[in-house]
């Protein structure tokens, strides 16, 4: 397993072990030990999630608050998705700054994102996503923000509307005097 930062530093890509040979191929997609040695912090996944979702579709910008933050450990088991994580930490030197990354079933690999950070991704394909969470859900603690404010200027993939929940389309905009997380 190989772990790789982006320009966030916290957000994590990682790459696992694939042996292939001519029957297919085998990885281990989760080992509690390797991930918490590699992030030098130990990691408690308390739920796993599954979505499927079409071509064009943007499920985000969604967090929770303490003391429900999740970290998220996002895979594509089929498809493409365009993965998003947006800095919520007021403390960071990249607070609100995001950073964009493609997720596909092809290579494998898998984006760590910790708490403190909002999500979302667009659908490049039809595609199958199971995520990890280091917390339960609570409905009361759920955030959503705007996938198109103004503050973050996403680069999203995409030259028409994407397809938006109702959820989605109703997220508040980004407040930077808030602190959503210290």
């Amino acid at each position: 397993m190989k772990i790789t930062s982006l320009e966030i530093p916290d957000i994590k890509i990682i790459q696992p072990n694939i042996f292939q040979d001519e029957r297919g191929y085998f990885y281990e997609s989760y080992n509690s030990k390797k991930l918490s040695d590699l992030l030098d912090k130990e990691i408690f996944f308390f739920q796993d999630n599954q979505s499927f979702s079409k071509k064009n579709v943007l499920r985000g910008l969604h967090f929770q608050l303490p003391p429900y933050a999740q970290g998220k450990l996002i895979r594509v088991l089929q498809g493409e998705i365009f993965d998003v994580a947006v800095d919520l930490r007021k403390s960071s030197s990249t607070y609100g700054q995001w950073v964009g990354y493609i997720v596909d079933d092809k290579e494998q690999k898998q984006i760590w994102i910790p708490e403190g950070f909002a999500h979302g991704f667009y659908c490049l394909k039809d595609s199958l996503v199971q995520y990890k969470s280091t917390n339960q859900y609570s409905l009361s603690h759920e955030v959503t923000l705007r996938w198109d404010d103004p503050y973050f200027q996403i680069k999203w993939p995409f030259s028409k509307l994407p397809f938006l929940s109702q959820k989605d389309m109703m997220g508040e905009f980004f407040d930077i005097k808030k602190p959503y997380f210290n």
